[in-house]
């Protein structure tokens, strides 16, 4: 733990960048509807946030526009450099499903959402993974 310890803020900076950086690109998606991240001023708690926190971290959540879940399993199927699953605590990017409909953590979540934990990998890469991803999903 103290290994870790000593190179956690310099590596939170690069999750933080990221991340707003990913969420940004995925923001001007035609085919993602919403991204929920709290740095972006368009997140529901974005004026909680910003009274709350100083930063963030490499968490971020989006929908697709078309309301079709299996198009969201597809797209994680599709990604390659980001794997699967829930531990967002090491310097992997990671993706899973999320179904939060009735938890009422996003309120405004309509769809199947995406959660991405944005590791250590180079951002441009990985806006590369996603592309690719996007395209194999919705070309059906």
């Amino acid at each position: 733990m103290l290994r870790g310890a000593r190179t956690l803020a310099a590596r939170l900076e690069v999750h933080e960048r990221q991340a707003l950086e990913i969420a940004r690109w995925l923001q001007a998606r035609p085919d993602v509807g919403r991204v929920y991240h709290p740095a972006l001023p368009e997140h529901p708690g974005h004026a909680l946030w910003r009274r709350d926190f100083t930063g963030s971290n490499g968490l971020l959540s989006f929908e697709f526009a078309r309301d079709d879940p299996a198009l969201a399993a597809r797209f994680v199927d599709a990604l390659r450099l980001f794997g699967i699953g829930a531990s967002w605590g090491g310097y992997e990017s990671l993706a899973v499903l999320a179904e939060l409909s009735g938890r009422g953590a996003l309120p405004t979540a309509s769809r199947s959402v995406v959660r991405l934990h944005v590791g250590l990998d180079d951002s441009a890469s990985l806006i590369a993974d996603l592309e690719q991803a996007l395209a194999v999903a919705t070309a059906r």
